[in-house]
């Protein structure tokens, strides 16, 4: 995704909380939405009745977004009986922002946001060989700290808030042999390169959820870092945030970035939660 098509998708300040303002909520356009997600996998087939319920609207509304979403091919009357069911034209909805594009993709826009309005640099990566492999950056004003970390870029996961957010998911063999994988530099006084003192920090980054380095991967940099899970809670990915540490005290930085930052998390889990595998690892290019 270049920068314009990133910047053509992020929606402004402005537009955002024009979208929050109730005033501006067209509400028959959100109960057409309710009613399509009242068609769930566990409740494919609905009633009139049973549709009213779910998406929290009386039967003579239900009854007329019913009939209207038919008439536009969303919706079809299940023969012989009073039931209705999604047909496969509502793929058509999610299709298009689906189709060849991998995470990297979708993150772009959403770390896009986070630079600099709150942060100097925002990732997206994998925990591979015992190393963070870079898969999305948007970076603005770190390449005097000698910090330029294309897609593709490999550091050492035991030295970055990205990696520590994704090893404390891990069970505890698997983040060993992880950090057994990579000969354990420092990088600055702060880093951690022994392994009790490794897996003593990433069992307190998975109790608290996140995890944080000032300055342990670069002098004058401060990074927070959310791991992006699975249903089964596993790990596949993380994102983070740094800021050079000029900018604000780590717990600011903290207090400022964390909710964002978590918001984002939650936002990329559920698109691929949706997306059914459709949407993998694929570097950004």
């Amino acid at each position: 995704m270049s920068d314009a098509d990133a910047e053509a998708v992020l929606p402004s300040p402005r537009s955002r909380a024009a979208a929050e303002n109730p005033k501006n909520v067209v509400q028959s356009a959100a109960k057409v939405f309710a009613v399509l997600k009242a068609f769930t996998a566990e409740m494919p087939e609905l009633t009139l009745a049973e549709v009213a319920a779910r998406a929290g609207t009386d039967r003579g509304t239900a009854f007329r977004l019913i009939h209207t979403l038919e008439a536009l091919g969303y919706l079809r009357a299940v023969p012989g009986s009073r039931r209705f069911r999604l047909t496969l034209k509502c793929l058509e909805l999610g299709f298009s922002a689906l189709a060849a594009r991998g995470l990297p993709d979708h993150a772009l826009p959403l770390l896009r946001a986070m630079v600099p309005e709150l942060g100097d640099a925002a990732s997206l990566g994998a925990v591979e060989g015992g190393d963070v492999v870079y898969l999305a950056r948007v970076q603005v004003g770190l390449e005097r700290h000698g910090v330029v970390r294309q897609p593709g870029t490999r550091v050492g996961a035991y030295a970055t808030a990205l990696g520590h957010a994704i090893l404390a998911y891990l069970p505890r063999e698997e983040q060993i042999a992880h950090l057994a994988r990579r000969e354990r530099m420092k990088l600055s006084e702060r880093t951690i390169t022994d392994l009790d003192a490794l897996l003593e920090r990433l069992s307190q980054v998975r109790a608290q959820g996140y995890a944080v380095s000032d300055g342990e991967n670069a002098y004058g940099l401060r990074t927070i870092a959310a791991p992006l899970l699975d249903a089964q809670g596993e790990p596949f990915a993380g994102i983070s945030l740094t800021i050079d540490a000029s900018r604000a005290p780590l717990e600011d930085f903290v207090a400022a970035g964390l909710p964002r930052l978590r918001q984002v998390a939650l936002e990329l889990m559920e698109a691929v939660r949706l997306s059914r595998g459709a949407i993998g690892l694929r570097a950004a290019t």
